[in-house]
């Protein structure tokens, strides 16, 4: 095995990047706008209704992620009946049309995100998982978040190039770490059987 020289370690401390850097800030401003809200809520109506608002959104997110986790279970017990030549057709035939006419969209990440967001205590997460939940603009988001995530890879998804990009591991200043792969199932070289030595 080969390994490549390590480098001296860089002495600037590593860059944060923009978004951990204003993450906590962002989580705190948005507590805070929570917290008022609820407040303004209840000095417009009472305590109750902000209590009753809590637990029913709380119980749509469980209904919501209890949905969506019976309907990623049945495309995967779809997939995998369709890959068995056993399996009996009928029951893969009628379940694929269950799963057309209750799917929307073409996956689960979005009703997921919405649950779990119905599910946080506050009326800005409820309004953000209301736009999750409901199709048009879910459609919007999962398209932006698609071209977002496309463009920071610069690769197709699925790309050899996407591949690479994923293989890589990067040091903190952006430097490629060299080393090489060694492969335990590779079968070792039979050993030399040399003659005996005739003296």
């Amino acid at each position: 095995m080969t390994f490549a020289a390590v480098p001296p370690p860089d002495p600037r401390p590593p860059q944060r990047s923009r978004a951990r850097r204003f993450l906590p800030l962002g989580i705190a401003v948005w507590v805070v706008l929570e917290v008022w809200l609820l407040i303004v809520v209840a000095d417009a109506t009472s305590g109750l209704t902000v209590f009753l608002l809590l637990v029913a959104g709380i119980l749509a997110g469980a209904l919501v992620i209890k949905r969506a986790g019976r309907r990623a279970w049945r495309k995967l017990t779809e997939t995998l009946q369709a890959a068995d030549p056993t399996a009996p057709r009928e029951s893969t035939s009628s379940g694929s049309g269950a799963s057309g006419s209750g799917a929307s969209g073409n996956g689960n990440t979005l009703p997921m995100i919405g649950g779990l967001l119905l599910m946080v205590p506050g009326l800005v997460s409820d309004a953000v998982a209301l736009l999750c939940l409901f199709p048009p603009t879910g459609k919007l988001i999962a398209r932006r978040a698609e071209k977002l995530l496309s463009r920071r890879s610069g690769y197709a998804a699925g790309s050899f190039g996407d591949a690479f990009q994923q293989a890589r591991i990067h040091r903190p200043d952006g430097k490629v770490v060299q080393g090489e792969v060694i492969r335990d199932d590779e079968r070792p070289a039979p050993p030399r059987q040399d003659p005996p030595l005739t003296g």
